[in-house]
């Protein structure tokens, strides 16, 4: 007979499949192995209870989410704490105060112990997060959210802790869940600290922050010296007292020079330093605070304190800023250290504290060592420099380092090479070499000086470089001495100079035209040779007044007052016959008159259209729109800089040195404003070619007279005094 239908168990069931709960099989029987394994349909079999594997948190009315979703960054924080055990101490546990933190997320837990000085066991995270299980018989579970609330023991790992208390989110939480938390408890006191805090010996506290705060990094210095000479094997010895106001301490250290023989090491270390040296104290000697031990009443409790009337109190006095005086004498620990000099800042400070105004320094008695400026004979390899910069900064072999300035100031830059070439010949040469000329050229960015042979078809010379590029000596200095030996410089080279290389005697002949430009804007640098010639033909001139009058008659007979250089030429070997052909030249270039070159247009225009030629650049309608643009007034003139300005944009490929002179010959109005079509029209080398001028090549010969001498004022010679 059939249950009634509100008796049948099967109502609304629809899953029946079978549990697997028998499949395990052990000699050929089936197995039950596990408590928690359902029945059919996965519903508990009768009489089966399962736990919960996860902390049951109720379902509100919001969708449902998974716990990792929910509770993400959730974290309840509980405050504990746990008695550790100790047998060989006074005492006998330890409180260590900790925090559990409960992760909703997961249900992790991990376990963080308060950090404490002064304690030797392991601190910090004692239990990582993860699941910890409950201990036997129900170690198959895992703590859940429902094991936590202030007032409970945990035991996690035979750890028991107390919890005490919580924060704010984690009452609320357990409220919510309708757990009652309990009330917060105190944690109890630790024996340790408690012990050793009553044992601990006071401390007397010196307020030394304002002094720090006020004079850090201030340090007076001052230069002194011991003399030490008196005694076996002693020397002077020049010091360095640095004395810091932060906290009155003194630091000294010696001056060494290069290859002493001492180490270079503190002859003080920093400290304070006392007026009158002390022995070292023994036991029970005075010191610089005094501990008494106190009983209670009761007799059972020691504490201490500090003696407040100081009877036993250390007066040892130091050295302070007003013991430190040019001239004085400081005993620092038995050494009688004079103080000649100090520095800026010590008496600026002086001056403002101590209203001192006399720094008279005092000298050394006696110099027990060198500057290091004095170097030993060269007798190795390397120039002098090379050996003065070797016993200057120890016994590694280095080179000295070269004059970055000068070499930054001379290097060549452009069309400024920086360079001094001048034409040579040897002086009293034999007969083979009287034909031979040479080339000088000297650099002035390190004062170094090469020589070249200008080569001639059937000299029997083969020419080319005769003397490298080198710094060259002057002739007539000691070999092995104590002093750097002087060079050739630029200052030494000019037309008419006799100069001796490696004891090849050269006279300088002429110099081109870049030479003689630097030589006349730095005049006050070069020897003045000229000065030298008009007092030689003073003199001789006063004799042959009358000759001279009657060659200036014949070509000058309309009193002009000038002369072309043949006849200037022609007069001077009338004064004095053994005059050389290069003091004519200079003669004639120091009273030829200077005449302004007239600037050729039409050439630097074709110099521009070749340029531009080469480049293949044709964008003139660019350029044209661009100065359009530019011109505000629309009145076809712009200024310079803005047709500068143009040009850089749109990369026009003219070199910067042509620029500057294309701008000169560009049209202009009386303002100095530029006509931009008509310039337009003037470089287009398209549609307005300007046939190229030809330029004549200059030969070997007339190199060094290329440059043509004007007409000579002859009555500016024959006026000086």
């Amino acid at each position: 007979m059939p249950l009634p239908f509100f008796l049948n168990s099967s109502l609304g069931k629809t899953k029946y499949h079978k549990s697997h709960h028998f499949d395990i099989y052990c000699n050929d029987n089936h197995l039950c192995v596990g408590d928690t394994k359902p029945g059919i349909g996965g519903e508990p079999r009768l009489g089966q209870k399962i736990n919960a594997l996860n902390s049951k948190i109720p379902k509100g009315e919001i969708p449902s989410m998974p716990a990792w979703v929910a509770f993400d960054r959730q974290v309840l924080s509980f405050d504990a704490y746990y008695l550790e055990s100790y047998v060989e101490r006074l005492e006998q546990y330890r409180v260590a105060k900790s925090k559990i933190y409960f992760f909703l997320e997961d249900d992790s837990i991990m376990v963080n112990e308060q950090r404490i000085a002064d304690v030797t066991h392991c601190q910090g995270t004692i239990i990582h997060r993860h699941r910890i299980p409950k201990p036997p018989p129900d170690d198959d579970k895992f703590y859940t959210v429902e094991d936590f609330n202030v007032g409970i023991e945990l035991n996690l790992y035979s750890k028991v802790f107390r919890i005490v208390d919580c924060d704010d989110f984690t009452l609320n939480f357990l409220r919510k869940l309708g757990v009652k938390v309990g009330a917060p408890e105190r944690i109890p006191e630790d024996p340790f600290f408690t012990n050793r805090k009553a044992t601990r010996q006071p401390r007397e506290r010196y307020d030394t922050l304002k002094q720090f705060l006020d004079h850090d990094r201030h340090v007076l210095r001052f230069f002194c010296f011991w003399d030490d000479r008196e005694s076996e094997y002693g020397d002077l010895h020049s010091l360095v007292m640095c004395y810091y106001l932060a906290d009155d301490t003194i630091d000294i250290r010696q001056l060494l020079p290069h290859n002493s023989g001492r180490d270079a090491v503190m002859f003080l270390k920093r400290a304070r330093v006392p007026k009158i040296g002390t022995p070292l104290k023994f036991p029970c000697a005075p010191a610089p605070r005094t501990v008494l031990n106190v009983t209670k009443p009761d007799g059972h409790e020691m504490f201490y304190i500090h003696d407040s009337l100081k009877k036993n109190y250390d007066s040892t006095e130091y050295i302070k800023d007003t013991d430190l005086t040019l001239g004085s004498v400081v005993n620092i620990w038995g050494r009688r250290i004079v103080l000649c000099d100090c520095d800026e800042f010590t008496k600026e400070y002086y001056r403002t504290k101590h209203g001192i105004t006399e720094f008279t320094p005092l000298k050394i008695p006696h110099e027990s060592f060198t500057d290091g400026t004095t170097m030993p004979p060269k007798k190795s390899f390397g120039s002098e420099e090379d050996t003065l910069h070797a016993y200057q900064c120890g016994f590694v072999v280095q080179h000295h380092a070269p004059n970055t300035i000068q070499f930054m100031k001379y290097d060549r830059c452009a069309l400024d090479s920086n360079q001094l070439q001048f034409l040579a010949c040897f002086d009293a040469p034999k007969a083979i070499d009287k034909d031979r000329l040479f080339i000088i050229t000297c650099f002035l960015s390190d004062d170094s000086i090469s020589v070249f042979e200008r080569r001639r078809r059937n000299s029997g010379h083969i020419g080319g470089k005769f003397i490298k590029r080198c710094r060259i000596k002057k002739p007539n200095q000691p070999r092995f001495s104590t002093e750097l030996p002087e060079h050739f410089q630029a200052q030494d080279l000019y037309v008419g100079a006799t100069l001796e290389f490696f004891k090849y005697k050269f006279i300088i002949l002429d110099a081109d035209e870049y030479s003689l430009r630097y030589i006349d804007e730095h005049s006050e640098k070069f020897l003045n040779y000229v000065k030298d010639m008009l007092a030689k033909i003073k003199p001789v001139l006063n004799e042959k007044m009358d000759e001279v009058c009657v060659f200036i008659t014949q070509h000058d007979p309309t009193n002009k007052g000038v002369l072309s250089y043949p006849q200037f030429q022609e007069m001077m070997k009338l004064i004095i016959p053994t005059l050389a052909e290069h003091q004519v030249r200079i003669l004639a270039r120091k009273f030829a008159e200077r005449s302004q070159a007239v600037l050729d247009k039409q050439q630097v225009m074709a110099i521009v259209q070749e340029e531009l030629r080469k480049s293949n650049y044709d964008n003139f309608d660019s350029i044209f729109v661009s100065l359009q643009y530019q011109d505000k007034n629309k009145s076809g003139f712009v200024s310079p800089e803005t047709v500068r300005s143009v040009f850089l944009a749109n990369h026009v490929p003219i070199p910067k040195d042509l620029l500057g002179v294309f701008f000169e010959a560009a049209p202009s109005n009386e303002k100095g404003e530029i006509s931009y079509a008509e310039l337009m029209n003037q470089i287009n080398w398209r549609d307005f070619p300007i046939p190229m001028v030809q330029q004549h090549t200059v030969q070997a010969d007339e190199w060094w007279h290329q440059t043509k001498i004007g007409p000579i004022n002859y009555l500016a010679l024959l006026a000086r005094d």
